[in-house]
């Protein structure tokens, strides 16, 4: 959640090659109301990645984020590559920490989202915005001293090129620093959600959030692919936090219509999109309450480096 979230492609199928801030974009974003978006609503409009700033980001990502920006500081990095930002948690979390003199290169493959963050951020001369791939970085070799990417590696279409091109970025000594989600179980919200759903479509239940964002967790997998790419000195953290919304709607809304997971649901019966909203809705006010919410959320935090 490159993204949580953040990387733009054309459309892919859901064994792994979306990218994470495809989730808005392409699953279209809805408002606090939880009102059903129109066709021209999906377009590339200048709010969409205003609504994910303001739903998603506090629901799941915005305490990781200070977590990777802790992790990346604590090393005093002169020159810093984002991959995969999106709206900028991670930039707006880290830029404060890094010393005045720090090169600080933000990246996403969509301009749109970098805009955005740009303008979340405010005037800093430390930092440059720029369109890029993370699988195919357009920057020389051993330019940086720490890559870090929140929540994308899970979406790459290939892993290990994507962690490649993270150590071609780096000096000797550098680190890669990035997360990925815990199986789905371990994230109260989104297990309430997808089983509720489930419920809509008991002969063909979406299964998006446990088979594509909650479906990279295995820590041996993790190594392998790692190593793979000639890292060394491989650390794996498992932490849990609190994931809160301010209603049960809140939370349920931003899954099923902020995700893809509302393309798995408008693929198999549009009309029932908001049916489903609904019982993911109820599914989550039943456990956790009618007003505000919170849940557990859990992630792996990975810090890798380069020899």
């Amino acid at each position: 959640m490159r993204g949580h979230h953040g990387r733009w492609s054309p459309m892919r199928d859901q064994a792994g090659a979306w990218c994470a801030l495809e989730w808005i974009v392409t699953g279209a974003i809805m408002s606090f109301q939880g009102d059903i978006m129109t066709e021209c609503d999906k377009a590339f409009a200048g709010s969409i990645p205003k609504f994910y700033d303001t739903l998603m980001v506090p629901l799941i990502f915005e305490a990781y984020a200070a977590d990777l920006a802790e992790l990346i500081a604590a090393s005093s990095p002169r020159s810093v590559l984002e991959t995969a930002a999106g709206s900028g948690v991670v930039t707006r979390a880290l830029a404060p920490k890094l010393c005045a003199g720090a090169r600080y290169v933000v990246t996403d493959l969509n301009q749109l989202m970098l805009d955005y963050a740009a303008t979340r951020q405010g005037a800093d001369n430390r930092i440059e915005w720029k369109q890029a791939d993370a699988l195919d970085l357009p920057f020389e070799d051993a330019s940086f001293d720490v890559v870090c990417c929140q929540f994308g590696a899970m979406f790459f279409p290939n892993r290990v090129v994507g962690y490649v091109e993270a150590h071609r970025m780096l000096r000797p000594g550098g680190r890669f620093v990035f997360n990925v989600w815990d199986r789905m179980e371990e994230n109260a919200f989104a297990d309430e959600v997808t089983n509720a759903v489930a419920t809509v479509f008991p002969l063909d239940p979406p299964r998006f959030l446990a088979s594509t964002p909650h479906g990279y967790h295995d820590i041996a997998l993790i190594r392998e692919e790692l190593n793979r790419a000639v890292f060394a000195d491989i650390e794996i953290e498992t932490r849990e936090k609190v994931s809160c919304a301010a209603s049960a709607r809140d939370a349920a809304t931003a899954y099923c219509l902020g995700t893809p997971l509302r393309n798995e649901i408008e693929a198999r019966d549009a009309g029932l999109l908001q049916l489903a909203t609904d019982r993911a809705t109820e599914a989550i006010a039943n456990r956790y309450g009618e007003g505000p919410v919170a849940g557990k959320i859990q992630a792996h935090v990975i810090v890798a480096a380069r020899s």
